[in-house]
Formats: C-alpha cells, structure tokens, sequence
C-alpha cells in the first residue's frame, strides 16, 4: 500500500473535512429556509476558508513528505517541484 505524504496528519485531514460537510450542510439548510443572504455569503465563505486550511495542510505534508530526500520517486527532482507549483496554482 502506498502512503502519502499526509498518512500521519490523516485523522486530522478527516476531522476538518468532517466539519466542512457540516457547514456546507447548513448552507444547503440556510437557503430552503430562505436566510437572509448576507447571513449565506458569511458561511459560504467560511466553508471555503476551511478547505483552504484543507489544501494548506495537504501542500505542507506533500513538501515535507514528497519533496524530501528521503523520499523515492520515479521522478526527477525537478518534476517534484513543478508538481507542487501546478497544485499551488490550482488553489490559486
């Protein structure tokens, strides 16, 4: 089996998904009880802010973990870094 550079931060990873289903659950229930919009606009928003902390703590266990020297990988060095590059820019 393989393992990612967050098999360690896992559980942690699954906690703060598990709290973003919420508030995107309680969104959905936000607009079939017609809530104010502006009340909506502050929990989208913080929904997003969630997944970004998500996507922060992946990127740092993949720099830590895939970038290594430790790591073996049937990329070259280079390849490793624009690997991360093109993930920064998918969050950007």
């Amino acid at each position: 089996m393989q393992h990612y550079g967050y098999a360690e931060n896992k559980p942690a990873l699954l906690k703060r998904l598990s709290r973003v289903e919420g508030q995107v659950r309680g969104v959905s229930k936000m607009v079939e009880e017609d809530k104010y919009c502006i009340d909506i606009l502050t929990q989208v928003s913080a929904a997003k802010a969630a997944l970004d902390k998500v996507a922060l703590e992946l990127l740092r266990d993949h720099a830590r973990h895939c970038l290594s020297n430790d790591h073996v990988h049937s990329r070259g060095e280079g390849d490793k870094a624009d690997e991360l590059v093109i993930a920064i820019g998918r969050m950007l």
